[in-house]
């Protein structure tokens, strides 16, 4: 298993104060660093407490770890969403967007800066039909984060109400997609799941970075 670097103990607010990377983040909790090892950190701990108890039958475990997958846990608007971890480049804060001129288009908001780099940024809830609320304030926009994904090398900026964290979810847990849904949500989720009293929708990677793709054309 990969040992985590807990640079934050070391150079970060914790430590020494050294790294370079503070005076852009101020403090370790908004650094991509921090995110992505806690996400990783978090996903280890879920798989440890399924695991514990049963070391004295090894083999039933393995076969239920081989029938879980990791996903991204995050919300828009009302709506619980969630997309396979390994599309997860970094999350951050939210970045200003520049809109792009003589397009009209929803679901493209623009361009934002992710270190340096260029990223497109899209809105899943223009893509999705979910509503959203035209002012958010206090605790609320706290919580509001910027998730980087890369498929097949693209890689995309999206902004998200609030992010949970990573869960790992059975084959067995994942029911069918209700006809509650709004019609373009039901369209890209493959299945939901139960997860603190919300319906958490299963996003269908593939449709979903296929109808970008016609977005971005």
């Amino acid at each position: 298993m990969q040992v985590i670097d807990d640079c934050w103990n070391r150079v970060g607010v914790r430590g020494d104060g050294s790294c370079e990377k503070l005076a852009q983040h101020i403090d370790c909790r908004n650094c991509p660093v921090h995110a992505r090892a806690a996400a990783e950190l978090l996903d280890r701990l879920q798989v440890e407490q399924m695991a514990d108890g049963w070391s004295e039958q090894a083999e039933p475990m393995q076969e239920q770890d081989a029938d879980l997958s990791s996903w991204l846990l995050f919300r828009i608007g009302e709506e619980w969403l969630a997309l396979p971890t390994a599309l997860l480049e970094e999350i951050t804060e939210l970045r200003g967007i520049h809109s792009l001129p003589h397009r009209k288009n929803a679901v493209v908001l623009g361009i934002t800066n992710i270190r340096g780099a260029l990223v497109t940024c899209i809105s899943l809830a223009a893509m999705l039909g979910i509503a959203v609320g035209s002012k958010i304030a206090g605790r609320q926009e706290l919580l509001r984060r910027m998730l980087i994904v890369r498929r097949n090398g693209q890689v995309t900026a999206f902004p998200a109400d609030e992010v949970h964290g990573t869960l790992r979810i059975a084959l067995s847990e994942q029911q069918p997609v209700p006809t509650t849904l709004t019609r373009a949500a039901g369209h890209f989720t493959n299945a939901v799941v139960q997860w603190n009293g919300h319906s958490v929708g299963l996003l269908d990677q593939e449709l979903l970075f296929h109808t970008l793709d016609r977005s971005l054309a």
